[in-house]
């Protein structure tokens, strides 16, 4: 490349960015909470708790606001009726994602459900919920596959023998191994090799996102030298869990007599292409999917199960009373069952305000507009990365009380003792992009906590210092990790 080429090349670049900056300085855009430097916009300001830092901005400036990283524009929506507005009834203008840096690196941008847009989302939308309802999510089938492996799970609990123990790892396999279970039709063994290997990629994509995903918004770090954002590292995890779950597919496709996920989606795939249908159903979006799936059970599910955990070694009259509760309508003479579901009103409130408190998705996974358009009177541009703070709902004091704070189940209880959940209640998103393992998740959590707390004792190592209910900020916000004694209950 000779001077005159270097020359224009960076006098371009610089022409570009001085008009992309002019450019927003003079739309109304919402207001912005720092100062935005050139090309890096906020990126020096942002901390690695987003929670505390969008909410000491909401007080700033309101229930909207935004933020620039390198050329993208981050809009930030806090308050249930702003979120209802923009995300449930503007559904059609907001409902696409922005490509993810997970995307880019397995060469899947736009594929699946969780971050495809447009046509392939809403097919691939629909026949996802038509597989999970075929195959029992929220029924009897998929509680069954369930119970098979809490069993399995709780034996491991019960293997520690009172000993001090960290149960993060081996919940997030144990639930990731029902995901095996519908997906492939086979569960692993906890010692398997291969499903080991498979659970440390799994482990570190979650790991490692909060600092991969600063390569969205400034794609020239992915080109550094080195590994500092752990693109490489997590291209070659991402193309080796992509091969396993393509070998996964060819054996189901050799043999499907056995009933699983994948090839009720072979079947209909199958099926749309004789009866000539138009398709956006094909084997990469097929791998997508699978990966999106262990992404939402391998996360969510064992995390709000670890932060139920934390709760119940921090309020022992709660464990209590959740027990009494098992205790009087199961007893202990059988196991608990989604069938038990309708008698556990203090175990189901528990759940709740579980969810609520720990506040999993804390900003949900950000959405984009489909062309220029307004909020509130704010210009919103194309392509804008739309942030639902669920945060900012989940610790609503006009909604949940001035305890917002406090871990107390009885906030999802009517004077008759009776479940009420309040329209506000978002764990799982809002509107047209709702979490589509919603059922999965709440089948899991009280098959799984109803077994636990029926069997078992969660007892603080020293009960005169019960661990930290303190989070850690990433793709999902996850309690810190902590030992627990798990003590068998006498019958």
């Amino acid at each position: 490349m000779n001077e005159i080429t270097i020359l224009v090349l960076t006098v371009t670049i610089a022409l570009v960015v001085i008009s992309l900056w002019f450019g927003r300085k003079k739309r109304n855009f919402p207001p912005c909470p720092v100062f935005t430097l050139p090309i890096i916009g906020n990126l020096l300001s942002l901390s690695g708790d987003q929670r505390s830092q969008y909410r000491k901005w909401r007080k700033k400036c309101g229930d909207i606001f935004c933020l620039y990283v390198g050329s993208k524009t981050i809009i930030v929506l806090n308050g249930y009726e702003l979120l209802k507005e923009v995300i449930i009834k503007r559904g059609n203008e907001f409902s696409d994602r922005p490509v993810s840096s997970f995307d880019t690196m397995a060469g899947s941008v736009g594929l699946g459900v969780i971050t495809s847009s447009g046509k392939i989302w809403k097919e691939h939308r629909a026949v996802t919920l038509n597989i999970l309802r075929k195959f029992g999510m929220g029924k009897n089938l998929l509680a069954e596959r369930m119970q098979e492996e809490v069993n399995h799970y709780l034996d491991h609990l019960s293997s520690y023998h009172g000993n001090p123990v960290d149960i993060r790892l081996i919940t997030r396999t144990s639930l990731s191994n029902v995901m095996c279970a519908m997906m492939f039709g086979q569960r692993f063994d906890y010692i398997d090799a291969k499903f080991n290997t498979f659970m440390a990629y799994l482990g570190d994509l979650f790991h490692y996102f909060y600092l991969n995903s600063f390569t969205d918004f400034l794609p020239l770090l992915r080109h550094l030298p080195g590994d500092f954002f752990k693109v490489k590292l997590l291209k070659r995890e991402m193309k080796e869990l992509f091969q396993f779950f393509n070998v996964m597919v060819e054996r189901i496709r050799e043999d499907s007599t056995q009933e699983s996920v994948i090839s009720s989606y072979l079947e209909e795939l199958e099926r749309r292409r004789k009866s000539g249908e138009d398709t956006t159903m094909d084997q990469e979006n097929l791998l997508k999917f699978i990966f999106d799936m262990f992404i939402g059970s391998s996360e969510t599910t064992p995390g709000t199960i670890y932060w139920f955990v934390l709760y119940m070694i921090n309020f022992p009259e709660v464990q209590e009373k959740v027990f009494a509760e098992i205790k009087e309508n199961v007893g202990t003479e059988r196991v608990p069952t989604i069938q038990d579901k309708t008698k556990l009103h203090y175990l189901h409130a528990a759940i709740l305000e579980t969810q609520r408190l720990c506040s999993l998705a804390a900003n949900s996974f950000f959405h984009t507009c489909l062309q220029d358009t307004t909020i509130q009177g704010y210009d919103i541009p194309k392509g804008a990365y739309i942030v639902p703070c669920l945060d900012s709902v989940m610790y609503d004091e006009n909604i949940w009380g001035k305890d917002v704070m406090n871990f107390r189940p009885e906030r999802f209880l009517d004077p008759d003792g009776h479940v009420h959940v309040p329209e506000e209640f978002v764990p799982f998103s809002l509107g047209k992009r709702i979490c589509v393992g919603e059922s999965f998740a709440n089948t899991a959590l009280v098959i799984y906590v109803s077994n636990m707390l029926q069997k078992f004792q969660f007892l603080a190592v020293d009960p005169k210092n019960p661990p930290s209910m303190d989070y850690q900020f990433g793709l999902t916000v996850l309690a810190r990790s902590y030992e627990v004694k798990i003590v068998a209950r006498e019958n």
